[in-house]
């Protein structure tokens, strides 16, 4: 078995099987023909509730849908810089406040209509007026957009941001045309090299390449995404030649029984979060949050539940490839400290409900978990919940639970998951004015430190590890990245040799 391992960001994704004559509205589901030179499959755990992720949250719809269906102005390369896309250049004032963005000519969405400077304003103006995926905030600072012509487009920011220009790589600045937004949950139009094909709900989604794409030709004809809520048929399904590529396993153990394929490990922007309810008893006083901070051994976690891949940093909620990242060693582990915090804080015996996704990687965590929080003094409840749906909707989006855990794998996220709107319900003025500071400043990395201290000064969550990206595939298979920074699985450069 071969391994390689590699050292950019990445992601959790996966799926497969190839198209039918379905529709991509249908949610009927038909096995597929056998796997050709011209097509790939790639199995993924973590199913897409919808296409639209304008109003649904959640990592998977992006995951397929960006660099596939959708591109932006500017890209991420593989050392996280912006580099062009769907705009060749642009120019920012002294000021660091006004945009100037000259776009690609002769570019055409999926349906034919045409992209220009009209349709990259319509698409930033909606982030701010439509969305409701809390990844729109990373739009706020935008004051204004304005077309200088058909290709020009004039963007005015309400004070300079560090990280505006970035977040555009990412799926707030997937560019869309208006004639399509009334039907992105299950026809997609957008100007990357692939149309959606076909649509089941939770079980797969079929690409088939586009004949008119503007840029390089996709090394495969047809790709699917096929989604598997069980570890052991993702991998019997990759051993009977059903699928191409298994994309962040979940279960490394069974990589024993994959001997006669390759296997490569790449880093990631996840950061699997032990999720406190910092509004909710007994989580809303900080002693208990830290108390869980030093009762918890990542390490352990990480050996027992991901056969050690994965990176303890400390707690820290930052991936390694971020440019702020510092280990820590606050909270080392420590179950004396923890239950004396316990004891302090009145709270020894005190039930939580710990409400855990239906994912592989969760209820595997979840036992090892259980074990070391009942032994501080906590009375700990394992709460299965059904992902995505369900934990999407009570966790998610009614912030109705004590503890959960869950991998966050979008880029540079800290100000989207520690904000006072968000599930994990931390409001905290200092952090929100580091973290405002930090995106105006010169010194963002020095003010994103301090912001990301306080954070694990008030143990908002624990990052129980940065998560490896293992990707497991037939050996004729070529082309794959297993690392990812903006948040996108690139189907159009996997191919067969």
């Amino acid at each position: 078995m071969k391994i390689t391992r590699g050292f950019l960001p990445s992601l959790l994704l996966a799926s497969t099987i190839v198209v039918s004559s379905c529709s991509a509205g249908s949610t009927a589901y038909q096995q597929s023909p056998p796997i050709d030179q011209s097509s790939i499959v790639i199995a993924t755990t973590s199913a897409a509730a919808s296409l639209d992720f304008t109003n649904a949250s959640g990592a998977a719809i992006p995951q397929a849908m960006m660099s596939n269906v959708y591109e932006g102005l500017v890209r991420l390369d593989a050392q996280g810089d912006v580099q062009p896309l769907l705009a060749t250049s642009w120019e920012i004032s002294d000021d660091r406040m006004t945009y100037t963005f000259h776009l690609r000519e002769g570019v055409q969405f999926s349906n034919g209509d045409p992209f220009t400077a009209h349709s990259a304003k319509f698409s930033i103006d909606r982030v701010k007026t439509d969305w409701t995926n809390g990844l729109k905030s990373g739009m706020d600072v935008v004051e204004s957009t304005e077309v200088l012509g058909e290709h020009t487009l004039e963007v005015s920011l309400s004070r300079p941001s560090n990280q505006w220009l970035w977040n555009m790589g990412t799926a707030i600045g997937a560019m869309m045309t208006e004639a399509s937004v009334e039907k992105l949950s299950t026809a997609p139009v957008g100007t990357g090299p692939y149309t959606v094909t076909h649509w089941s709900p939770g079980r797969a989604i079929g690409f088939g390449a586009r004949a008119d794409y503007w840029g390089n030709k996709p090394l495969n004809d047809a790709a699917t995404i096929r989604y598997f809520s069980d570890a052991t048929a993702s991998s019997n399904a990759l051993q009977s030649g059903d699928v191409d590529i298994i994309w962040a396993m979940q279960a490394p153990e069974q990589l024993a029984t994959l001997d006669n394929f390759v296997v490569e490990v790449g880093t990631t922007n996840g950061e699997m979060l032990l999720s406190m309810n910092n509004q909710r008893a007994p989580f809303d006083d900080v002693r208990v949050r830290q108390a869980v901070m030093y009762a918890i051994d990542r390490q352990a976690v990480i050996d027992t539940a991901l056969e050690g891949y994965g990176t303890d940093t400390g707690g820290v909620p930052v991936p390694p490839t971020d440019p702020w990242y510092q280990k820590s060693t606050r909270y080392l582990h420590d179950p004396e400290r923890a239950r004396a915090l316990l004891k302090e804080a009145g709270a020894e015996g005190t039930r939580i409900t710990m409400s855990i996704p239906s994912l592989p990687y969760a209820q595997a965590a979840s036992e090892i978990l259980y074990s070391q929080l009942r032994d501080v003094g906590f009375e700990p409840v394992i709460e299965a919940t059904e992902f995505p749906a369900v934990w999407l909707a009570q966790v998610m989006g009614q912030k109705d639970y004590d503890m959960s855990l869950i991998a966050h794998v979008e880029p540079r996220d800290i100000p989207t998951l520690f904000s006072p709107d968000y599930y994990l319900g931390f409001e905290d003025a200092q952090t929100q004015e580091l973290l405002a500071a930090a995106d105006s400043s010169p010194n963002e990395v020095e003010l994103m430190q301090q912001a990301v201290d306080r954070i694990m000064d008030q143990a908002v969550a624990d990052n129980l590890m940065n998560v490896a990206n293992i990707v497991v595939m037939s050996p004729e298979i070529t082309g794959v990245d297993p690392n990812v920074v903006s948040g996108a699985l690139e189907l159009s450069m996997i191919g067969r040799s």
